[in-house]
């Protein structure tokens, strides 16, 4: 088994030692791009690492191995905890690297949010619009600018700075927390909701849509499908129209095109391509294998 490398400094840099007061900002591209995109699991001594990720697609290898993350989100990642990713190319975030020294210094006294900020998060948002990211976004900038200017009292500035971050995450975890316990309650109602206006709506119709149906966004509504479906809201939707297709081609004779735009797919071809995709067979094999079936 191959050991997993530890870095007193960034990632792929095994000469640098950070000294005591050190800060670091980069965007994520900078260094994913050397590296093709993938970071392999590794850990730093005594670095502590916020990685804000916008957009794009991340994929964990560790400390979860095969997660996939929704962006936006804020990875809290503390020494020692072993971490690695997969990116895709097109990933736009920042990422903020600060000595454990320095941040022991800004947090003096144990509180619940040192103690939250020593385990590995996922700090998720509802969109990128929504006012607390914007917040968190401006904070990492003005951290970012701070940095590298010549400007008098910066240090203070920077810890100030700090301090507001790690205080709005740490709001947002627990925001998350009593969405999540809310989601545990509620959540079999929207759901129930939801199957019931894909069962009744006139397509086409999109998921922002129907969140606002059920009065809640459609990040919440695809949290809740994937926590209780196993499935995307887009995905429970596609289920439905091909459910509805199979049922078009057993039992009329409609032709495949006629079923597509009875469906109010665009594009016939991507109507196939779908069907395809949920059945395993094209719509006329399927049609072929399953005539005189009730």
């Amino acid at each position: 088994m191959e050991k997993i490398k530890h870095y007193d400094g960034l990632y792929g840099d095994m000469e640098h030692q950070p000294h005591a007061g050190y800060i670091f900002s980069e965007l994520i591209e900078t260094r994913s791009r050397n590296f093709n995109w993938s970071i392999q699991p590794h850990f730093h001594t005594r670095l502590f690492q916020l990685f804000c990720i916008e957009s794009g697609q991340l994929e964990l290898t560790a400390p979860i191995n095969g997660e996939k993350l929704q962006m936006p989100c804020v990875l809290v990642i503390p020494p020692t905890v072993v971490h690695g990713f997969e990116y895709s190319s097109d990933v736009e975030g920042r990422i903020l690297t600060v000595s454990e020294p320095l941040l022991e210094n800004i947090f003096q006294h144990t509180s619940a949010m040192t103690v939250a900020m020593n385990d590995f998060q996922c700090v998720s948002f509802e969109s990128r619009s929504s006012s607390a990211f914007e917040a968190v976004i401006r904070l990492m900038q003005q951290i970012d600018e701070e940095l590298f200017a010549n400007r008098a009292e910066k240090n203070n500035l920077l810890q100030a700075l700090f301090s507001q971050l790690f205080i709005l995450l740490y709001r947002q975890l627990q925001t998350n927390k009593r969405e999540n316990i809310a989601e545990g309650h509620h959540g079999l109602q929207y759901l129930s909701r939801f199957q019931k206006s894909i069962k009744n709506s006139v397509y086409p119709k999109s998921i922002p849509e129907f969140a606002a149906e059920l009065s809640i966004t459609s990040v919440h509504l695809n949290r809740i499908c994937r926590a209780l479906s196993g499935k995307s809201a887009s995905q429970m939707v596609q289920e439905h129209l091909i459910q509805q297709a199979q049922k078009y081609l057993i039992h009329t004779t409609y032709t495949v095109s006629e079923i597509s735009y009875l469906l109010k797919f665009e594009y016939p071809n991507y109507f196939a391509k779908l069907f395809r995709k949920h059945t395993g067979v094209a719509p006329k094999a399927y049609r072929e294998q399953n005539q005189g079936k009730v």
